[in-house]
């Protein structure tokens, strides 16, 4: 479950006292839900709204100290100005990908690209269910590509299309998919690992 909080301009310490309301707290706050409900619809979150003020130094430790501040498992991720619906769905993907592992079989790639064309004709050619992503249509799913695939291969290598699992295993590209093909030598709507 990812953890998100929201510490928005408001509050009490002491004799202080915030009685102006913050325009981009309410701004960020609503972007938080709209997303939720489409880019990161699934994901399963917690999502909670603290006053600044009366818990300045919970994000104070983590770096935050302009409202709004967003937290998304304790690392801030924006403050001081309305939310990047971008950053923040990035942030909530990767989290969420480090929490859980990928199942079934996924071919991430993009449309005019002949190397993931050449993939998905593997895998119908040899019988293979799979789903399809692109990442550039879908922000969701490049975020989700990067936050799999860039820890399984060299931190500073590219990373390129197409991305290929099966069965939750980590294949590769086009001529890793092919070899795999290859190597099981039949049609099959799932290949053993």
């Amino acid at each position: 479950m990812v953890k998100i909080t929201l510490f928005k301009w408001a509050g009490s310490w002491g004799p202080f006292k915030i009685k102006i309301p913050c325009g981009e707290c309410t701004i960020t706050k609503d972007v938080i839900k709209d997303t939720l409900k489409s880019e990161l619809a699934g994901v399963p979150v917690t999502f909670e709204i603290k006053d600044w003020l009366s818990v300045w130094w919970v994000p104070l430790a983590k770096g935050g100290w302009h409202a709004p501040i967003v937290t998304v498992d304790g690392s801030v991720v924006s403050q001081g100005v309305a939310l990047n619906r971008g950053l923040f769905t990035e942030a909530v993907i990767k989290s969420h990908c480090k929490e859980s592992a990928i199942t079934g079989t996924h071919l991430f790639g993009k449309e005019g690209c002949p190397h993931c064309k050449r993939a998905k004709e593997l895998f119908q050619e040899a019988g293979i269910e799979h789903r399809y992503h692109d990442i550039i249509k879908n922000p969701r799913a490049l975020y989700e590509m990067m936050a799999r695939a860039k820890p399984l291969i060299n931190s500073k290598s590219p990373i390129t299309v197409p991305q290929i699992w099966i069965n939750g295993e980590y294949i590769g590209g086009a001529d890793s998919l092919r070899e795999r093909i290859d190597k099981t030598g039949r049609k099959s709507t799932a290949i053993p690992a």
